[in-house]
């Protein structure tokens, strides 16, 4: 099976052409490719993207960060973005026939690296994090170089991951992750008065009670005062949401937005969900853009041979003799489609003025659908793998009896972890489904009938993956919360 991982690392320096070059030399290498590259003068940083299979890309990303080391002093850096290491972040996020929990374990192998070879102290932080205080970049990052430099021999809390309680003399210290795809979005106000874009960075950020999965802060930048935001969830805070709160917010000082930026990529998904808000199109579809519709033909999802032919491949290779893919993955593609037609059947009611007064319901629908049909496609996949994670750890552990329990309980986890995420995923397409009923044409009725029942079937058959894992698992203390998950599902109900 093919992976293919992103990688987006941030370094402290935006000013120097010949040095930014030098550190993306050093990440070239077969099987990694070069996305995107963002220099900022007034922010000292730059952000690299990459993509590649996934024992190539970790490798990249670790030279980077070595010669980052090599070439960035951070006892003379200065800028207006937070940093505390020459690499100052470096993020893994699934993209193809990887899961978050195989990037997790990347990011660690990385860390473990980085200091091995650089003697850099490394930080985990987001899905990797193993303290729940370091899943937030802006914590591991409070003071900076110079505050992490002053604290890190004395304060506890300041212990790394991995290396010992002392900054890189001039590199300072890394932090290494695994998230999901996020989106660096920065808006220009029209002044230079900064003290404003912090004061609308706060009102917008989620922890200042703002919008969620925003964070935000205000610096001066081209001259311009600049609200700098990252998007950690684009789908379920849209970006025209955010712009539109940034809006909102600095026109209550008199002034508004100029422009804004994207640092890095953006998923196309996150500009058509724009396009939808801001043109206001009715039943909108991404199928009506004509490069996706082109996409969709070439790549044989609508073809001559009709439906049947996007469909068969999978359902041809779930008939083979071979373990994978199997239920869990039936299980996953199952509630995606109960997804699919629950967001049928609310954007065909959206717009219609029979519908207007749940114009907001139903968009909610559709946007929460929209996520967990994206989330559990990738769960067909990502539950074949578990299970040959397993088989793999079975063979490890003939030759490793010492580690045996420990290899084959931490397989056995993560194969119980999908199909249990499928589960709650489901549950909550059920819910969904449930509401709509009563919120769109009555003529529907059948699809949302079917997606009870497929999102039903769902549940049904990834708990039975659950349960049989879990007959084979040492650790009682992760079966006992497991069966409360799913006791949870259970005494709910599906209807």
């Amino acid at each position: 099976m093919s992976t293919l991982v992103e990688c987006v690392p941030n370094f402290s320096e935006g000013r120097d052409k010949a040095k930014v070059d030098a550190i993306v030399a050093a990440m070239k290498m077969d099987g990694v490719y070069l996305l995107d590259r963002e220099m900022d003068a007034d922010h000292n940083r730059c952000v690299i993207t990459l993509v590649g299979e996934r024992e190539a890309i970790q490798e990249a990303a670790i030279r980077g960060v070595g010669k980052a080391a090599e070439l960035i002093d951070l006892n003379v850096h200065q800028g207006a973005h937070p940093r505390m290491g020459a690499a100052d972040v470096v993020p893994f996020i699934p993209i193809d026939g990887v899961t978050i929990e195989d990037c997790v374990a990347m990011a660690r192998h990385v860390g473990e690296e980085i200091w091995k070879r650089y003697q850099i102290p490394v930080y985990l932080y987001e899905a990797a994090a193993t303290i729940s205080e370091r899943q937030n970049l802006e914590n591991i990052r409070r003071g900076q170089f110079e505050g992490i430099r002053a604290e890190i021999a004395t304060n506890p809390a300041r212990k790394p991951d991995f290396g010992e309680p002392r900054v890189h003399p001039t590199a300072g210290a890394t932090v290494v992750g695994a998230r999901k795809f996020l989106i660096a979005y920065n808006v220009f106000l029209n002044t230079p008065d900064v003290e404003i874009a912090k004061k609308v960075a706060k009102a917008v950020r989620f922890s200042n009670g703002g919008l969620r999965f925003v964070k935000g802060a205000g610096f001066l930048v081209r001259g311009l005062a600049q609200v700098s935001m990252n998007l950690t969830d684009f789908e379920q805070t849209p970006i025209h949401r955010v712009f539109e709160t940034v809006k909102r917010e600095a026109a209550r000082y008199g002034v508004m937005p100029v422009s804004s930026e994207i640092v890095g990529l953006i998923p196309k998904k996150a500009l058509e969900q724009a396009a939808e808000w801001f043109l206001q199109i009715e039943n909108f579809d991404s199928s009506l853009i004509l490069e996706n519709r082109l996409a969709a033909v070439m790549s044989g999802k609508i073809a001559a041979g009709g439906l049947r032919s996007g469909v068969e491949p999978f359902i041809e290779q779930l008939a083979a003799p071979t373990a994978t893919p199997g239920g869990g993955s039936a299980s996953a593609a199952a509630s995606a489609m109960a997804a699919g037609l629950a967001t049928m059947v609310a954007s065909m009611s959206r717009g219609k003025k029979a519908y207007v007064q749940y114009e907001a319901q139903l968009s909610a629908a559709i946007a929460q659908l929209s996520r967990l049909r994206e989330e559990l496609k990738a769960a067909v996949d990502a539950d074949a793998a578990a299970y040959d994670s397993v088989m793999k750890a079975y063979k490890q552990a003939k030759s490793e009896p010492a580690n045996a329990d420990t290899v084959i309980d931490n397989a056995l986890k993560v194969a119980t972890g999908v199909p249990l995420d499928v589960a709650e995923k489901a549950y909550q397409v059920s819910q969904i489904t449930q509401s709509l009923f009563a919120i769109t044409n009555p003529n529907m009725k059948s699809d949302l009938t079917t997606a009870q029942a497929l999102a039903s079937a769902a549940i049904t058959g990834a708990l039975a993956n659950v349960e049989i894992n879990l007959a084979s698992l040492k650790d009682q203390a992760f079966v006992a919360d497991v069966r409360k998950r799913v006791d949870k599902i259970k005494s709910a109900g599906v209807r």
